[in-house]
């Protein structure tokens, strides 16, 4: 097995190219840089006009690739589950959206992972976080109430 080399990106999902940061990086390995491309376009397809980290590693031997994607920042999830372009300049003042609770487990699971939480309720409660540094309320509720809400078990259905 050869020397595996690996490059790390930052690509819109969907929309990968073999211009930079990808084509130059990769020409260098002798591998089909268009392949790799398509690759990560099919894996970051489901995060349209989203930043999303990939890392493709290239055995410099066989020059066969493995393409690994990363989970976009939370706050582009929560934007992109609730169709705004931005939070708000003003957070705690300015209210830019609102989430629901299943649209926050839903985060929650995809970013499982990277997570430091525990559990899926306390995962739901880091995505929350992130509303309210971005001015989203919950289930048109500021973030407060909702924290109430969860820990007295009115969504214990969805972490289920």
């Amino acid at each position: 097995m050869g020397e595996k080399k690996s490059i790390s990106a930052l690509v819109t999902g969907g929309e990968a190219n073999a211009g930079p940061p990808l084509g130059p990086a990769l020409g260098p390995l002798g591998i089909n840089v268009l392949q790799v491309v398509n690759t990560i376009n099919d894996k970051t397809k489901d995060f349209p006009g989203m930043k999303v980290p990939v890392k493709v590693e290239v055995d410099s031997e066989t020059k066969k690739f493995n393409v690994e994607v990363g989970i976009p920042p939370t706050t582009a999830l929560i934007a992109k589950e609730i169709g705004i372009t931005k939070g708000s300049g003003t957070a705690g003042k300015d209210y830019v959206g609102n989430i629901s609770m299943s649209g926050i487990v839903k985060i929650a699971r995809m970013k499982m992972d990277v997570s430091y939480a525990l559990d899926l309720k306390n995962s739901s409660k880091e995505i929350i976080g992130s509303c309210v540094s971005n001015g989203i309320k919950v289930e048109n509720k500021p973030a407060k109430e909702i924290y109430i809400d969860i820990n007295s078990g009115v969504y214990d259905s969805l972490f289920e």
